[in-house]
């Protein structure tokens, strides 16, 4: 991946969070001048970059606190770059709508630039019944997960979830291409929060989440239509995930 790079790059991160896959990236660059870590976390953006400056004490940091799905604007680096590259390790493209996705793309052209490239990681098309034992996983870490929205909802908007009234469940959507998460009512019950009242039956569903899955071929028609230019992809011995190299099209 750093040979498909190239030297003397800026690399744009998005979402990076504590920086973990990026430092790995980031070792391997051959003279990269610039890291722009770009995270909604003002404390965890803080802290990433304070570790960074020490781990790579050459390498210019200009870190951006921001929602990426919003508009922002890029700091100006001291020294010129080859080229610019955004990187997007996660998969967090696949909870986005196929017709947002579309657009995400179309901004991430324009956040490349001319001459530009895109590294972004992928959760590629499987077996349903691997997908849905991935996303029911029998420690209950998703379930977990997909139950703590209604703790915080309780939190912070005043609700009254009763969380032993309700489950977790993952279904994949073959016909759409997506897993998609629920909580599911165990019971006849009325959830307050603030001033309304809900009420569900048993067995009713709230849906929590959207977990899009592509083809390889897919992704890189997805790319090709927000104006990239397919280059390589790297997955594991599976093929369960995909990190995908592009360009920017003339």
């Amino acid at each position: 991946m750093a040979r498909a790079l190239g030297p003397q790059i800026e690399l744009i991160g998005l979402g990076t969070g504590a920086g973990t896959k990026t430092r790995i990236l980031l070792e391997e660059l051959q003279d990269p001048r610039v890291y722009v870590p770009i995270d909604i976390s003002k404390e965890q953006l803080e802290k990433s970059s304070a570790r960074f400056r020490q781990v790579f004490p050459t390498l210019e940091i200009l870190p951006v606190c921001a929602d990426y799905l919003e508009p922002f604007d890029l700091p100006l680096p001291r020294r010129p770059s080859s080229r610019s590259v955004v990187y997007f390790p996660g998969s967090t493209i696949g909870n986005f709508a196929p017709e947002i996705a579309a657009e995400f793309m179309e901004r991430l052209v324009d956040l490349a630039g001319e001459g530009g490239a895109l590294l972004i990681g992928v959760d590629l098309q499987k077996d349903r019944e691997v997908l849905e034992r991935a996303y029911n996983d029998s420690a209950g870490v998703t379930a977990q997960f997909n139950l703590n929205l209604l703790a915080r909802a309780n939190r912070e908007l005043g609700a009254n979830f009763s969380l032993n009234h309700w489950e977790h469940c993952a279904i994949y959507n073959a016909s759409e291409g997506r897993i998609e998460i629920y909580v599911i009512s165990k019971t006849d019950q009325t959830v307050q929060i603030g001033e309304c009242e809900f009420h569900f039956h048993a067995g009713e569903k709230i849906l929590t989440e959207y977990s899009y899955k592509y083809s390889i071929e897919g992704f890189a028609k997805l790319a090709h239509n927000a104006g990239f230019e397919f280059a390589q992809v790297w997955t594991d011995d599976a093929r369960w995930f995909g990190v995908f190299y592009f360009t920017v099209r003339d």
